[in-house]
């Protein structure tokens, strides 16, 4: 353990456990965010225009994705998706088509460039995985991921009252 590590431990050590857990959220966000650049950049994209890619790329089965899908997903207003689909588009990295059943809804799919590029990626995001969670087995790690969510469900209904809270 390096100096930084040791001294990093130290502080934590030192605050209450909610505080802890609210800074590892963080600290995890951060590296991720990192991680989505650094891959997003490889393909000359953003971080989250990458994070885009990826939940079409999870969510088609052959028949496109509607962006209010995808904003869902992403935790993300659907105009926010849609400017960057279009970009998106332009760098031919994505294809934007009307839904057969009804045309005011936009499907977004991924270009065989995309494809190929996310194919390539295939080994570095396996080890990625390998590295980040071979401490789990896959029940605890599905165990900790509904935890997680289940967090996740009431954080955003501590914020519903928060805002309320603040607004009146």
């Amino acid at each position: 353990m390096t100096r930084k590590d040791q001294a990093r431990q130290r502080a934590i050590e030192h605050l209450d456990i909610i505080k802890r857990f609210t800074l590892e959220i963080s600290s995890i966000n951060s590296h991720l965010e990192r991680v989505r650049q650094l891959w997003g950049k490889a393909l000359g994209v953003s971080g989250p225009q990458w994070m885009i890619l990826i939940a079409i790329s999870d969510l088609d089965k052959n028949d496109g994705v509607p962006i209010n899908v995808v904003s869902k997903l992403l935790h993300v207003d659907p105009s926010f998706v849609t400017t960057q689909s279009k970009l998106l588009e332009q760098k031919e990295l994505l294809h934007r088509s009307p839904s057969p059943a009804d045309a005011r809804v936009v499907r977004l799919s991924l270009t065989d460039k995309t494809r190929k590029h996310l194919a390539g990626l295939a080994e570095q995001h396996k080890a990625f995985k390998k590295t980040v969670f071979e401490e789990f087995s896959e029940h605890e790690l599905a165990e900790f991921t509904g935890k997680l969510a289940m967090l996740n469900n009431r954080l955003e209904k501590a914020c519903l009252i928060a805002a309320m809270d603040f607004e009146t």
